[in-house]
């Protein structure tokens, strides 16, 4: 007899396989952070989790994300060797901790935290952890004071700074900061560069959203911008419409499985990433997490369209 998988467990394995990954923490200790210069006065810091923008200039620095809170007093010695003037502004692109841990620690050095209003409430009221533990609701001052879910300028060092909604995409409270004077893209995580593309379904992510997301990029890159991705190498349009269209074949493909009666395990074995795999960087890690969120995805969308 066939092993029937409902698409609610497949999602809570979705859920599950993602939160495990967010738990894992290494040693900050040996934790170095890489200074890559994009343009005179914008700089790109890698540590460990989401890349960071650094914007500097006589009116002060912006930051795209601040990684996790251990690594704040070496990101902060980092920027000052871009520059002297302090940290003005502080922009989250998502919720995830690799990207918005470091908030608070920079609050209290005076960065005025921006983000979707999403953002905020997920973090005031996190879910409860894989296990079921209450999830611990961020300090006071971690939290962003601005919040928005319409477009805002930030006019910096002759800048216009645009942070743009992407929506239900990696998160539900994911923002696209786009610096047009340097024709430069910050994507968080609705795009990473390194390992197949990742959808936090108990945070709000969708399908539907990241390849809506990845199109809206895409309409605001030409050929000369460059992306700088949540993680993984700095990239260009080109690299987005890749992503975009092996999200829509490897859906395909899944469903297509599905339409088959393949069970979440039958559909893994039959490998749907299998034309990708040697072209994404850490395919092998990343690939069965991949169909397991588009399995739930696709089947749960399946499944309403046939209760109708």
């Amino acid at each position: 007899m066939r092993k029937i998988v409902s698409a609610s467990f497949v999602l809570a394995a979705s859920v599950v396989t993602f939160a495990a990954m967010a738990q894992q923490r290494p040693d900050f200790s040996k934790v170095e952070i890489k200074t890559t210069q994009l343009a005179e006065n914008f700089h790109v810091l890698e540590g460990q989790g989401g890349a960071i923008s650094v914007l500097s200039g006589p009116e002060g620095v912006l930051l795209v994300d601040s990684q996790f809170a251990p690594l704040t007093d070496k990101i902060v010695e980092a920027i000052k060797k871009i520059t002297d003037k302090p940290i003005r502004f502080l922009v989250n692109t998502h919720v995830h901790g690799d990207h918005v841990g470091g908030n608070e620690n920079l609050a209290k050095l005076g960065a005025l935290i921006l983000a979707r209003d999403q953002l905020r409430a997920r973090l005031q009221n996190p879910n409860p952890a894989a296990d079921g533990t209450p999830g611990k609701p961020a300090a006071a001052q971690a939290l962003p004071v601005v919040t928005y879910d319409n477009q805002v300028t930030i006019h910096l060092n002759g800048e216009h700074v645009r942070l743009i909604p992407i929506r239900s995409a990696h998160t539900d409270g994911d923002t696209l900061v786009y610096f047009p004077e340097h024709d430069i893209l910050a994507v968080g995580d609705y795009f990473r560069s390194t390992g197949y593309p990742v959808v936090d379904l108990n945070n709000g992510g969708s399908l539907a959203g990241i390849i809506d997301g990845l199109g809206a990029t895409i309409g605001r890159a030409g050929p000369n911008t460059k992306v700088v991705p949540g993680h993984g190498a700095i990239v260009d349009r080109s690299a987005l419409i890749a992503q975009r269209d092996l999200i829509v074949a490897v859906r395909d493909k899944v469903a297509a499985l599905i339409d088959q009666g393949k069970t979440l395990e039958e559909t893994i074995a039959a490998k749907p990433t299998a034309e990708f795999d040697a072209k994404v960087p850490n395919a092998d890690q990343s690939s069965e997490r991949f169909v397991k969120w588009l399995y739930a995805e696709v089947k749960a969308a399946k499944t309403k369209t046939t209760a109708r």
